[in-house]
């Protein structure tokens, strides 16, 4: 007990010198140990590597699980050490409602059996989804969390060390400033040849004494300022190489970036398939529900999906070739002001974009506006005669809408 109650006196003692030092330097009144340019380089780099992972690893939370209350259930399962229950994905539960809608309202019925359909493909987006999250929590999330929960805080307590090592140096040279300021002090009165009429012979022993518990106090203070220097200088390298290793970090997290993008990269290519091959069975039916509807083509205008590269494609509108490049021989010749409409077959048509023709055979379009259609024995059937008024061109299928 008596060890403790010394150990735990001598611990007060450092604490109290400690935030002396702190204080002074604060208000001005106490020199400081400047780190060198390089040191204070690294440690802002190591800052700034903290601060920017804490908000990508948030950022990225919110981006695999957009509800705030699921993300505060999983933290504390982690905190538990507890395994994280299974959740179902929102395409999962979308897919679930669309097929128990189907079977209440009629699975035979042409809603039925595309709720069917609509549903199978969003279970497939779900269980694409769930995988993403799986992969990037694994590959991406945990290793900035393991930088932040392991090397960091490592890096965190040699910098406190070092701060406190600082302090005592600091307090150190502040005591043998002031301990060779007082013996020069005593050394000066001590040198004066006394008046033994004036002065009591015992004032000038007692100044040469002072003088010489000076002279220890300023080995004392000497000896521990080496001590002092020797311990910072040790810390401080110990914090550098800490330091000098957060390129190795960079190095790691640029690695479980390239990993997140790849997992990124083929849940959009699934979601891409899925959907198209969505889009095909829809359309190859939408003729047979809505025989009045022309249905452009599904397939993209870009190269196709490589298992190998997968890429993702944008929505466009439908490209079409040129006039020239589809007509059959000898229609290319056609003199359309020659052609005249059939008694029976045309129909009105309501243009969904905007058309530029290509050439003068061509008829250039506005949206929503309507015209009139119809077909020529031979013609492609991706085209058609259109006409508006007195003006008369071939129109691409794609672009219209038959009304009647």
């Amino acid at each position: 007990m008596d060890f403790n109650m010394k150990k735990l006196a001598s611990d007060a003692g450092i604490f109290f010198t400690r935030a002396v030092q702190f204080t002074e330097e604060k208000f001005g009144q106490a020199e400081k140990t400047e780190l060198d340019a390089h040191f204070e380089n690294l440690l802002a780099r190591a800052d700034s590597t903290k601060n920017w992972t804490e908000k990508i690893l948030r950022q990225t939370e919110v981006l695999l699980q957009p509800n705030p209350s699921a993300r505060v259930e999983e933290f504390l399962y982690e905190k538990l050490d507890r395994k994280v229950p299974s959740r179902v994905t929102n395409g999962e539960l979308l897919a679930q409602y669309m097929a128990d809608a189907a079977s209440e309202l009629g699975p035979t019925t042409p809603y039925g059996k595309t709720l069917i359909k609509v549903a199978e493909a969003e279970k497939q987006l779900g269980a694409a989804e769930r995988d993403f999250i799986h992969t990037a929590s694994i590959s991406f999330l945990t290793p900035l969390r393991n930088f932040l929960e392991g090397d960091w805080k490592t890096i965190s307590k040699e910098r406190r060390l070092l701060q406190n090592r600082r302090l005592d140096l600091d307090a150190c040279k502040a005591r043998l400033k002031k301990a060779k300021a007082a013996e020069a002090k005593a050394t000066c009165e001590g040198d004066t040849v006394p008046d033994f009429q004036e002065t009591r012979p015992r004032n000038y022993i007692l100044s040469a004494s002072a003088s010489a518990l000076w002279n220890d106090e300023v080995d004392k203070a000497e000896q521990e300022l080496r001590v002092a220097q020797t311990e910072f200088d040790r810390q401080a390298e110990v914090t550098r190489l800490l330091l000098e290793g957060i390129s190795s970090t960079h190095v790691n997290h640029l690695r479980c970036l390239h990993e997140f993008v790849k997992s990124q990269t083929t849940y959009y290519a699934q979601c891409y398939r899925h959907m198209l091959d969505l889009q095909k069975q829809l359309g190859s039916s939408q003729g047979a529900v809505f025989p009045g509807t022309f249905v452009g083509t599904t397939e993209p205008a870009s190269p196709p999906l490589s298992s190998t590269s997968p890429t993702t494609a944008a929505a466009t509108m439908p490209v079409v070739p040129s006039v020239a490049s589809l007509a059959p021989p000898g229609e290319a010749s056609l003199c359309l002001e020659e052609v005249a409409p059939p008694a029976s077959g045309t129909r009105k048509a309501r243009v969904l974009y905007d058309y530029e023709a290509a050439d003068s055979s061509e008829l250039a379009l506005l949206a929503d506006e309507l015209i009139t259609v119809y077909s020529l024995p031979g013609m492609d059937p991706d085209w058609l005669i259109g006409e508006r008024g007195n003006k008369k061109g071939k129109v691409p299928v794609t672009y219209l809408e038959l009304l009647s």
